[in-house]
């Protein structure tokens, strides 16, 4: 019995290893072709309107290779920053979106539904409608509102440690309070107010300020690194909060502040550009299906949220008989995914 087991042991590592290498082949693989498609799309968005460029003429003036006033004005002036913005916002939701699903081990567990979105809502209407405010306010409050709905669902969800069906239960009944209030703001605004509150909340990458854009670009750079690193810890978590501190992990630490890491950058990317829905719930699933085996990477769902983003402000600034604000086809489209996906979990039991 034990000379079999020797025999054995060495195939069996092989075996695991030949695992490791497809599973690390692949999800290489398929992070590159996503971040080759978000390059070529966020080219792509400079390139198409009533004054066509190419793709070197769009490249060049971005890296300042070329000196040339018509093209310049185009790009770095009207172009660029709604680029950015739908690439930034994009990342953003999309690393969020996942760590959120990971954590509450919920594919329904998106940032959409929970109360965070909805609280970022009701303090940038609040803002527009009783002080008139506008710009770098709005996105400040809207971030401020985000938070505090965060605490609020963490203080209330919290028994001995906080559980995801809990979390998710309590965020949706956050999430309609805030959506009440919201609306009654909506009904005591003045005309001009009630149009702006609405064209926020609909949702646009293209109404972003340049101080809005550096904010999230600054703490990307800090909460994706961020993200990545915690999310090494999610696979002990999914063994169970009693094996995982058996295995000497600090569990609500850690859960903490992978929660915190996922609400920052949901709302910045909220504060940016508005309620955009769907983008955080569907990215996850996508890059997950792209990996294969090796699902859960957080630098893949971020890329699959920018790419949605993009190609979304592609189609309703271009593609449509009339342009529109980028979380009207986010919307369009998310919807049906969001039934079918109720659909498939209840018929696998999942869906309570």
């Amino acid at each position: 019995m034990t000379a079999t087991a020797t025999r054995t042991s060495p195939a069996t590592a092989a075996t695991l290893r030949a695992t490791r290498r497809h599973r690390a082949v692949r999800a290489f693989t398929a992070t590159t072709g996503l971040a080759a498609a978000v390059a070529a799309l966020f080219v792509l968005t400079m390139m198409v309107g009533s004054f066509r460029l190419t793709a070197t003429e769009v490249v060049t003036s971005v890296l300042h290779l070329a000196d040339n006033p018509s093209v310049d004005f185009v790009v770095r002036g009207l172009r660029l920053p709604t680029a950015l913005s739908a690439l930034t916002v994009g990342l953003a939701l999309g690393a969020s979106g996942t760590v959120f699903q990971q954590l509450l081990r919920n594919p329904l567990a998106s940032p959409d539904f929970v109360g965070i979105t909805s609280g970022a809502s009701l303090a940038a209407v609040s803002g527009i409608v009783l002080f008139q405010v506008g710009g770098l306010a709005v996105c400040l409050l809207a971030l401020g509102g985000a938070i505090c709905a965060a605490l609020v669902m963490y203080v209330l969800a919290w028994r001995d440690g906080v559980s995801g069906y809990r979390f998710i239960l309590i965020g949706i009944g956050v999430a309609v309070f805030f959506e009440g209030l919201t609306g009654y703001m909506l009904i005591k605004a003045e005309l001009f107010e009630a149009r702006q509150a609405m064209h926020w909340l609909t949702g646009s990458v293209g109404q972003a300020s340049d101080d809005e854009l550096r904010l999230l670009g600054g703490a990307l750079v800090v909460l994706l690194p961020l993200a990545v690193l915690l999310s090494r810890k999610l696979r002990v978590l999914e063994l169970g909060d009693d094996t995982a501190r058996a295995l000497g992990s600090r569990v609500e630490l850690i859960r903490a502040a992978l929660l915190a890491t996922a609400v920052l950058l949901v709302a910045l990317a909220v504060a940016v550009a508005g309620p955009i829905v769907f983008v955080a719930l569907v990215a996850g699933p996508i890059a997950n299906r792209l990996l294969g085996p090796a699902t859960g990477g957080i630098v893949a769902a971020s890329l699959v949220g920018a790419m949605l983003l993009l190609i979304a402000d592609l189609v309703a600034v271009h593609l449509l008989p009339t342009p529109l604000p980028t979380g009207v086809v986010t919307g369009a489209v998310g919807a049906p995914y969001l039934l079918w996906l109720l659909a498939t979990t209840n018929r696998r039991g999942a869906g309570g």
